[in-house]
């Protein structure tokens, strides 16, 4: 057997030992690194350095870069949750909508509130409760509210909107030198074919469903609610917020006027504008060249410094005594709340970083750069693939950037094609296959909403999965006819 042979092999090993593992809810911590081992073991190559010098060094790279986002948004989430602005958001748009558009109600809550900077499971603990009760009103499946809370919250708000906080359209501005607002028209047209596509099969369903006369149906317990430590593991791998900090702190018992419930999201989306667009460029910044603060540029730092200027001037605006009694207990379980996730994910990619750094990648990277279309559909293709193998999308974009972003800055720039369409591509691709089920955030969102893979899982999958190819195909071809816009 040759020594690439062996490679591949030991890749291969080391993928089916993460996934098995993290699935079963072996911690990522400990699997991420045994896995990364296990390759290396295969190819012949150093155990403990490749521990201590590429897994760590890929994985504390990571840290430094974007734990401000993970810190930040989860205390802003969590801060969203205690005052009550969570709830008020989602009950004042389902009750204005009301039972007759439930589906669009739940939805547009959760848009509403990822959009605004609130960690994803914050929104699926605040909305799912609310939908129960309006999808028992209204007549409509249960087995409906994971794939409806899934469009709102985990495809174009995630990944597509201009300007959204979210960690996956954090990770590309590094490697591109672009802003949160990259192609933000290309970025309105994905998000407007994810929901469209996603509202037409939700009706589609229920309609059908109506028409068989199945009525609300019977659910299940919850288990995170519970908080099953199975759940928690497997959903850490995928986002930004620990599950056993959700019911820490103290949440206020009268809920703010809507407008006020808005305000905190508005700060979000209007600062993370302002100083992507106008402030920061208009600052002397040579100084960044300098080694002591890391020899970069603003092009490299920009994006997470307008992000987080946006979190953290939102954090302030949230900050009552009246509304949060227990404020300290709830800044601290949001900063504890960041910490195992962002370490998860940091895992993650330093079991890439590892691989990477492997002989037999190179076969793999061959593979991907050889995929016809040019470097958007190169690009596309690698990102989706690897997400789907992690069943991570922050995960699965980092390791596809952090072993080829390099050549794909080169190859973009040779083709002519502009570093921004290269992040809404990569940023859109993340939201793919990473839907696949043994993903974390599926995983633990069918168990906050006491449902079942069997019964919800499909529905869950055409939204999530085919919503995202659909948008991701058009806007390959919309960016390749006429460039980013």
């Amino acid at each position: 057997m040759t020594p690439e042979t062996l490679g591949l092999l030991g890749i291969a090993a080391g993928l089916a030992l993460l996934i098995w593992l993290a699935y079963r809810g072996w911690s990522i911590l400990l699997v991420a690194p045994a896995a990364a081992l296990l390759a290396s073991a295969f190819a012949g190559q150093p155990l403990l350095a490749s521990w201590t010098q590429l897994f760590m060094g890929g994985a504390a790279g990571f840290v430094s870069q974007f734990f401000p986002i993970f810190l930040l948004g989860a205390v802003f989430g969590k801060l969203m949750d205690d005052s009550g602005s969570a709830l008020a958001i989602a009950r004042t748009l389902t009750d204005r909508l009301g039972r007759e558009r439930a589906v669009l109600a739940v939805v547009l809550a959760c848009a509403m509130l990822t959009y605004g900077g609130v960690s994803l499971f914050v929104v699926a603990f605040v909305v799912v409760p609310v939908a129960d009760a309006l999808f028992r009103q209204a007549n409509i499946p249960h087995r409906l509210i994971p794939a409806t809370v899934a469009l709102g919250a985990f495809t174009f708000t995630m990944t597509a909107m201009p300007g959204t906080p979210a960690i996956q359209n954090a990770i590309p501005m590094p490697y591109f030198g672009t802003t949160p607002f990259a192609a933000p028209g290309l970025g309105l047209i994905g998000a407007a074919i994810m929901l469209s596509f996603g509202l037409w099969w939700l009706s589609r369903v229920t309609r059908r469903a109506r028409l068989r006369g199945e009525g609300y149906g019977p659910t299940s317990t919850s288990a995170v609610g519970t908080g099953d430590q199975l759940a928690r593991e497997r959903v850490t791998t995928t986002d930004t917020f620990d599950l056993a900090e959700s019911t820490r702190g103290h949440q206020s018992e009268a809920l703010p006027p809507f407008w006020l419930a808005v305000l905190p999201m508005l700060v979000v989306v209007g600062i993370n504008m302002a100083m992507s667009l106008a402030v920061l460029p208009g600052l002397q910044n040579g100084y960044l060249a300098e080694r002591r603060w890391g020899a970069t540029s603003l092009a490299a730092v920009g994006g997470i410094w307008a992000v987080a200027t946006a979190l953290l001037t939102a954090i302030l605006v949230l900050v009552n005594r009246r509304r949060l009694p227990a404020l300290r207990k709830t800044i601290n379980a949001g900063a504890n709340a960041s910490v195992l996730p962002s370490l998860n994910t940091a895992s993650v990619v330093g079991f890439g970083a590892v691989i990477a750094a492997l002989p037999a990648f190179a076969l793999i990277s061959a593979a991907f750069l050889a995929v016809g279309g040019g470097p958007l559909v190169s690009l596309a293709v690698a990102t989706n693939v690897i997400a789907g193998i992690t069943g991570s999308a922050a995960g699965g974009l980092m390791i596809s950037l952090k072993a080829l972003g390099g050549t794909y800055v080169a190859l973009a720039a040779q083709a002519g094609i502009d570093p921004e369409l290269m992040h809404r591509v990569a940023a859109i691709a993340a939201g793919g296959l990473s839907s696949l089920p043994h993903n974390g955030a599926v995983v633990t969102l069918l168990a906050i909403s006491g449902a079942t893979h069997r019964g919800s899982y499909r529905d869950v999958a055409i939204v999530m999965l085919i919503g995202t190819l659909l948008a991701l195909g058009t806007i390959i071809v919309l960016g390749l006819t006429f460039g980013a816009f």
